[in-house]
């Protein structure tokens, strides 16, 4: 279990201590992998995987998230190519930063047992309820799917690496998405030698992660929250 402060958690309905400290073990020793050990993935496990991101939360209950499986090793080298050429790209806009970026290790499309592309459907434009001031809400609600299935793998042993270096237009052709599904990661997944100890990029002191406390405000924008003071007796 990570050394991150978990605060009490109220006795109604809450889960038994070893089923909630369950939950947290996934959520603080989810990792971005990058390096994988081949393999395979029980279609089984692969089901629940999936079951628990179509279990996301989603705005208006719209559900936009689809997934495809790249089950053919060149539609792999073609995604792999795409990556590549984003990654240069990339590179090219950090400027100083770019010898560096060239040395992480990006995906593990080649190296995975499995590759999932995950998208938004067609027609979301249909979908008003929580989107007519957000229309981003429909991006939101897949991020969440997402999430789910990267904790449910964690908790089957397998690890997810979510690729996002690539031209969407570019990835929907090769897939023959209709007009108006987007796709929003490329996911490597299956089982890995070790899970990381901290984040690759934290490894790699590429970046680290904001304290807490720099983040969280109170009634306006940039303002500490107060400090909880014991009720009076």
């Amino acid at each position: 279990m990570s050394n991150a402060t978990i605060p009490p958690v109220a006795a109604n309905e809450a889960f038994a201590v070893t089923e909630r400290e369950a939950v947290y073990r996934a959520i603080f020793e989810r990792r971005d992998m990058r390096h994988f050990a081949g393999g395979t993935v029980d279609p089984v496990v692969m089901r629940r995987i999936l079951t628990a991101a179509h279990h996301a939360p989603s705005v208006g209950y719209m559900q936009p998230w689809r997934f495809v499986r790249v089950a053919s090793r060149a539609l792999r080298v073609d995604l792999k190519a795409l990556v590549e050429q984003e990654r240069k790209q990339t590179a090219h806009a950090l400027g100083e930063r770019a010898d560096a970026f060239m040395r992480l290790k990006i995906e593990g499309l080649m190296d995975a047992a499995e590759v999932w592309v995950v998208a938004l459907a067609e027609g979301r434009e249909r979908h008003v309820f929580g989107r007519r001031t957000m229309p981003q809400m429909d991006l939101a609600s897949v991020a969440c799917a997402i999430q789910n299935l990267w904790l449910a793998a964690r908790a089957e042993g397998l690890g997810v690496g979510w690729v996002s270096m690539f031209d969407p237009q570019a990835v929907a052709a090769r897939l023959g998405m209709p007009d108006g599904a987007e796709p929003v990661a490329l996911l490597c997944i299956g089982p890995v030698h070790h899970f990381y100890d901290e984040p690759m990029l934290e490894q790699e002191r590429w970046s680290r992660r904001a304290s807490l406390d720099d983040l969280v405000f109170e009634d306006v924008w940039g303002r500490a929250p107060c400090k909880p003071t014991a009720p009076h007796e």
